[in-house]
């Protein structure tokens, strides 16, 4: 019969009675017909799902194994590398320089954490490594302003171009203003030296870097009373000096001067420059003797001397070098000298100046009493001395010897004398004694020694 396969399949159904029958449904007792009480039980709650009465139960899939994806299979995490201490001791100086594979440097840095004796011998090992790099300078380059520009007017020349004797001004000026930019408000009252030789002897005046700013403004400011530009000094000075406008104008100004005093001089640099560009005239198609030729000859006056235009810049080039020397030395700031091409026109200058002041000392008493002995008109051959300036801007000059007339001949050299450039700029802003100037020196010594002493002369305030 079927209901008695039913209990064959299942097993005996269990007596209600019996209170030893094992309570909730068996493995062994089939489900009921209406729910887990029976036709008499509660109905059960309706499925969350919506699958219908009908429908089978849903059975997941199995999980998909990374195998079957096709996918590459994850790295396996590598084993820690385990190092006995004195391994670990020794791979100190190679994990100070980064040169440590990952897995030793994770072993040396675990070992560093539990280890005092290694990790202050770690320590050690990383600030010498620090040690061996060289320290680099970070200042720019104090050619890349020239460099730039000359890389720029190469490509496309400017409409009205600065004549060539103005750009040693135009390049030592924008040279300075950008160590001015570097400092800050308490270097502009460091206190600076100024140094120059009188006669024979070497004088100084003490100011601050705003000070020589301050002696840079009105001294330039020759130059642009000759152009016509507004002077910078507003009182009157006992003289047309350098040195009397300069202590007219630190007298009469709060003093010491700040760096406020910056601005003025600053926009009178610029409009120097600006002007000689457009007096030289011309465009930057015109020739070399269109471009500067009046103008570079217009007089300026120094007061005791006259110096054309074109040299005038040329000087005011030179002393913007020195001071800005001075002011580099006073707030300890690192300074090149001019580009070669620049510090060689400064050069030249001093040299054709040096018959002028040896003539000069013949009429103060200050030269040697053999140099006085040898005068021969202008225009004829004297002795001559031979300047030869070695390194940057270098160069031969013949220099007479016995009046600025004469004319210098090789057949007359009575002297030698090698100098490095940057030396005999020195000699010729005072900075350096002539005494004291390394000179190669070859032949009479007197006029040797009257050169070098008419080199230094040509400093001033």
């Amino acid at each position: 019969m079927k209901g008695t396969e039913a209990h064959d399949s299942y097993g005996e159904k269990p007596d209600p009675e019996d209170h030893n029958a094992p309570v909730g449904p068996q493995r062994d007792t089939p489900p009921p017909e209406n729910g887990p009480g029976g036709p008499s039980g509660p109905e059960p709650p309706e499925p969350s799902s919506s699958r219908t009465p009908d429908e089978p139960p849903h059975i997941p899939m199995p999980r998909t194994s990374v195998e079957d994806t096709g996918l590459p299979l994850p790295e396996p995490a590598p084993a820690p590398l385990f190092l006995e201490h004195r391994v670990l001791k020794s791979l100190l100086g190679a994990w100070a320089l980064a040169a440590c594979s990952p897995e030793e440097t994770t072993a040396v840095e675990d070992h560093l954490g539990t280890c005092g004796a290694c990790a202050d011998e770690a320590l050690r090992l990383r600030d010498a490594v620090g040690l061996l790099h060289p320290p680099e300078s970070l200042d720019l380059d104090p050619t890349l302003r020239t460099r730039v520009l000359e890389s720029c007017l190469d490509r496309r020349p400017p409409r009205i171009p600065v004549p060539e004797w103005a750009t040693p001004y135009d390049a030592e000026t924008a040279r300075l203003d950008a160590l001015l930019q570097d400092i800050g408000d308490a270097e502009w009252h460091a206190p600076v030296r100024l140094r120059w030789f009188e006669g024979d002897e070497q004088t100084s005046r003490r100011t601050t870097v705003a000070g020589v700013i301050a002696h840079l403004l009105t001294v330039d400011g020759l130059v642009a009373l000759t152009l016509g530009l507004d002077d910078p000094l507003e009182a009157q000075a006992d003289a047309p000096t350098p040195e009397a406008r300069t202590e007219a104008f630190w007298t009469t100004s709060h003093f010491p001067p700040t760096r406020s005093v910056r601005t003025p001089w600053r926009e009178q640099a610029h409009n120097l420059v600006r002007t000689v560009a457009f007096a030289a005239g011309g465009t930057s198609r015109a020739s070399g003797a269109e471009r500067g030729g009046g103008s570079g000859r217009l007089p300026v006056s120094y007061g005791a001397f006259e110096l054309p235009l074109r040299d005038s810049m040329l000087d005011r080039a030179f002393e913007t070098w020195v001071h800005a020397g001075d002011i580099a030395e006073a707030v300890d700031y690192p300074y090149e000298p001019p580009s070669p091409r620049h510090l060689h026109a400064m050069i030249d200058l001093g040299a054709r100046m040096l018959p002028t002041a040896l003539a000069a000392r013949r009429q103060a008493g200050l030269a040697t009493p053999g140099q006085t002995r040898h005068l021969v008109p202008a225009g004829t051959p004297g002795r001559s001395l031979r300047l030869e300036i070695e390194g940057l801007g270098g160069g031969e000059w013949l220099i007479p010897l016995d009046s600025p007339g004469a004319l210098p001949s090789p057949d007359h050299e009575v002297a030698h004398i090698a100098l490095d450039g940057v030396e005999f700029c020195q000699l010729a802003a005072g900075h350096v004694s002539p005494d004291e100037a390394a000179a190669g020196q070859l032949g009479d010594r007197e006029a040797i020694r009257d050169v070098l002493f008419a080199a230094a002369s040509l400093s001033r305030m």
